[in-house]
C-alpha cells in the first residue's frame, strides 16, 4: 500500500486531466480542426513551464529529506520558500507565455486552418500558470510527507468541475476553443485554492502562514541544486518533443489530431508508472535523511517491477483496443487511423519510458541531479532531434517518426539503470554510506 499511494505527479495528473477533458469535449463537438489546436499545445507548453516544474522535484527531495532527518524548521523553511517561490515563476511564466505563444507556433509549423485556434487556447492557460505552480510546489510538499490522498481528492472534484464547464461552454455556449480553455483556468484556480486551505490547516511542520512566506536562501539553494538540473532535463526534453510535434503539424490536420488523441493514452500510462517514479525519489531521498542506506536497493527493485508491470499490461490493453481508444476523441476515419496506428507501434515498448522515469528518481532522490539530466538529453532528447534530422529523411513517414519513440526510450533507460550502479558504487568508495542507521 506504500508504494501504491506513496506519490505521485501531481502536475502530470492535473494537467492530463484536464488536456484529456478538453480533448474530448473540442474532437466530439467542435470538430478535428479544434481538436488539432488543442492537441498541438501540449508540447509547446511543456516546453515553456518546464524548468518550474523540475524545481518542485527539488522541492520534494529536500522536505522528504528534512522529514527523514526529523528537522522541522528547515522543513517549513523549504514550504514557505517554495510557495513564494511558484507565485513569483508562475507570474513570470505567464507573461513570457502570453506574448511568445504566436511566434512559437509559427516556428513550429501550425497550419493556417489550426493557428489561429492554438494561439486562442494557449494563452488563455497561461492565465492560470501561477496558479498552476502554486498548486504543483504545494502538492510536491504533500507527496514528500506521503499525503497523497488529498490532492487526489482534490484533483477529482476541480476534474469533474472542469468536465461540467467543458460541456456548458462548448454545446451551450459555443465558444469552441475557449470553452474548454476557460474552464481548465477556472478549475486550476480552485485547485490551488483548496490545496492552500489544506496547508493552513495542517498541524505540523508543512503548516501554510502567509507571514512566514519569504526566500530562505539556503533552502532556495538545494532547490535550483537538485530541482534546476530536472527543470533543464525536462525543458531540453520538451524541445525534441517540440521538434516531433513541428513534424506532425507538417503531415497535417487530420496527423495532428489523429496523434493528439493517440497520445491522451500513453499519457494515462505514464502518468500511472510516474507516480512509482515520484515513489522511488520520496523514498530514497527520506532514507537518504534518515541515514537508512541499506532501504535503497530495495526501493529501487520494488519500483522497477510494479512499473514494469503497469507499462507492460496498460501497454498491451492500448496496443489492442486503440481504434476504440481513438474514437473516444473523433470519429473521423482518418483521425482514427492514424491515432490506432501509432498506438499499435509505441504501446508494445511503453514500458521502457516507465523504467526510463523510475531510474531517473531513483538518482534524484540519491541527490544526484545532475546525472540524470545529462544522460536524458543525450539519449531521449539528442536521440529523436538526430532521428527526424538523419533517420525520418530516409523514409518520411508518420510510422518512421513514431518509431523514434521506443528507440530513444529504451536507449536512456539502458544509460540510466547502469549509472545507478556506478554512482551507488562511488558513493560507498568515498564513505557516504559509512554512518548508516540500522533499518
Amino acid at each position: 500500500q506504500g508504494y501504491s499511494s506513496a506519490a505521485s505527479d501531481v502536475y502530470k495528473r492535473q494537467q492530463l486531466l484536464f488536456n484529456a477533458a478538453d480533448t474530448i469535449v473540442v474532437g466530439r463537438f467542435a470538430g478535428n480542426e479544434a481538436l488539432a489546436a488543442v492537441g498541438s499545445v501540449g508540447s509547446l507548453n511543456n516546453m515553456i513551464i518546464s524548468l518550474f516544474v523540475g524545481l518542485s522535484i527539488g522541492v520534494n527531495v529536500l522536505v522528504a529529506r528534512f522529514t527523514g532527518a526529523k528537522d522541522a524548521e528547515r522543513v517549513s523553511e523549504t514550504v514557505h520558500t517554495a510557495v513564494l517561490l511558484s507565485l513569483v515563476g508562475g507570474a513570470v511564466l505567464a507573461v513570457v507565455g502570453f506574448a511568445a505563444a504566436r511566434p512559437l507556433l509559427e516556428i513550429m509549423g501550425s497550419p493556417e486552418d489550426v493557428i489561429d485556434l492554438a494561439e486562442l487556447y494557449i494563452r488563455i492557460i497561461f492565465v492560470g500558470m501561477p496558479v498552476q505552480m502554486l498548486y504543483n510546489f504545494c502538492a510536491a510538499v504533500l507527496r514528500a510527507v506521503g499525503d497523497t490522498k488529498r490532492p487526489l481528492y482534490i484533483l477529482t472534484f476541480s476534474g469533474l468541475v472542469n468536465v461540467a464547464l467543458n460541456l456548458f461552454f462548448v454545446i451551450v455556449l459555443k465558444f469552441g476553443v475557449s470553452g474548454v480553455a476557460i474552464p481548465t483556468i477556472i478549475s486550476q484556480y480552485l485547485s490551488a485554492l483548496l490545496i492552500i486551505i489544506h496547508l493552513k490547516r495542517m498541524n505540523n511542520a508543512c503548516r501554510l502562514s502567509f507571514r512566514s512566506l519569504r526566500i530562505h536562501s539556503a533552502e532556495l539553494r538545494d532547490i535550483l541544486r537538485i530541482g534546476l538540473p530536472a527543470g533543464i532535463q525536462s525543458s531540453l526534453f520538451s524541445v525534441s518533443n517540440v521538434v516531433i510535434q513541428s513534424t506532425v503539424n507538417s503531415f497535417g490536420s487530420s496527423a495532428m489530431a489523429g496523434v493528439a488523441a493517440g497520445s491522451n493514452y500513453d499519457a494515462y500510462i505514464y502518468t500511472c508508472t510516474n507516480a512509482i517514479s515520484q515513489t522511488t525519489m520520496t523514498f530514497a531521498s527520506q532514507n537518504m535523511g534518515a541515514r537508512k542506506y541499506s532501504n535503497l536497493g530495495r526501493v529501487y527493485r520494488h519500483c522497477l517491477l510494479i512499473t514494469l508491470a503497469i507499462g507492460v499490461g496498460m501497454g498491451l490493453l492500448g496496443m489492442a483496443f486503440g481504434d476504440f481508444i481513438v474514437g473516444l476523441f473523433s470519429d473521423d476515419p482518418e483521425v482514427i487511423a492514424i491515432g490506432a496506428e501509432r498506438l499499435r507501434l509505441i504501446m508494445p515498448f511503453y514500458f521502457f519510458c516507465s523504467l526510463m522515469d523510475v531510474a531517473a528518481g531513483q538518482l534524484r532522490g540519491m541527490g544526484k541531479s545532475l546525472a540524470p539530466m545529462l544522460i536524458s538529453l543525450l539519449g531521449a532528447c539528442g536521440s529523436r532531434i538526430l532521428w527526424v534530422y538523419l533517420i525520418l529523411p530516409l523514409d518520411r513517414t508518420l510510422v518512421n517518426l513514431f518509431w523514434s519513440y521506443p528507440v530513444s526510450w529504451a536507449l536512456t533507460f539502458a544509460v540510466q539503470f547502469a549509472a545507478y550502479f556506478i554512482v551507488k558504487h562511488r558513493m560507498k568508495k568515498n564513505g557516504t554510506f559509512d554512518d548508516e542507521v540500522p533499518a
